[in-house]
């Protein structure tokens, strides 16, 4: 069974639930929860515990991620230039430096290539929001980043939105390359980008990320996601969208990422 324990911050999207349907989003939880772990995905949630909306979404993401211990930071994006971000807990024990081996049970093994930021200072909620140049200016450092993409489900993107959304929106791991000189330089409406699978080309693009100018992002996490992450913290990471879709790797496979300005990252499958 999936265990919850509530994080300052987070109380608000329980405090919305009834008891049922808390219960109800545990066991949800629950299922998503095997599916990872034994490698069996689920074709979908039953749909009386398929969350109804983004605050049921969340929650599910709250009770899922609370299974894998302390959040070591933030996934966030958006499909266009002006839709509202969406965003979902990173757990710490997920994440590794450049060149690591991604092991433990895998099985959809996608790859998502992002620019991720070290925060350096605390950004706790407050009344007023935070301006983009606070918030840039409490950025540590910037890296090249792969996504690892994994899910509970069969096959995420046809399932119930929400239930993809629910799985941690299909996040499966996180891995940094070295800090970028001088990153405040780089124009990432034209950064040029490509991902290699096994020593192949499988996707070449240029100012990619979909949500139009990420740096909005971060603003937007500290502010309007404050009332769920309880504020960023110094030391968490904030990786902000994929640039080239979801590639599918396999077993044993090695991905290399690419960036024109912003460095380059690895990882392999076990």
């Amino acid at each position: 069974m999936a265990t919850r324990q509530k994080r300052a911050g987070w109380e608000t999207l329980d405090d919305m639930m009834t008891g049922e349907r808390e219960s109800q989003l545990i066991e949800a939880a629950d299922l998503l929860l095997d599916a990872r772990r034994t490698g069996v995905p689920i074709e979908d949630l039953p749909e009386a515990l398929q969350p109804k909306d983004m605050t049921e979404a969340y929650a599910l993401q709250d009770h899922i991620a609370e299974a894998y211990g302390a959040i070591g930071g933030w996934k966030i994006g958006a499909p266009s230039a002006e839709a509202e971000p969406l965003f979902a807990p990173m757990p710490r024990a997920w994440m590794a430096g450049d060149g690591a081996v991604v092991g433990e049970v895998r099985r959809y093994r996608g790859l998502e290539s992002e620019i991720a930021f070290l925060m350096g200072e605390d950004l706790p909620g407050r009344a007023t929001p935070y301006s983009r140049e606070e918030v840039v200016a409490a950025i540590a450092s910037c890296h090249p980043a792969i996504e690892v993409i994994e899910s509970g489900l069969l096959d995420p993107l046809k399932a119930a939105r929400m239930s993809m959304l629910g799985d941690l929106q299909m996040h499966g791991g996180f891995v940094y390359g070295p800090a970028v000189a001088e990153w405040k330089k780089i124009d990432f409406k034209t950064e040029h980008v490509v991902i290699a699978v096994d020593g192949a080309v499988r996707v070449e693009r240029t100012g990619s990320n979909t949500s139009g100018d990420l740096m909005r992002l971060l603003p937007w996490l500290a502010n309007e996601g404050a009332a769920r992450t309880g504020g960023l913290k110094a030391g968490q990471w904030v990786t902000t969208g994929s640039w080239t879709g979801v590639t599918a790797a396999n077993s044993g496979s090695v991905a290399d990422v690419k960036f024109s300005s912003a460095g380059e990252v690895h990882l392999r499958f076990e």
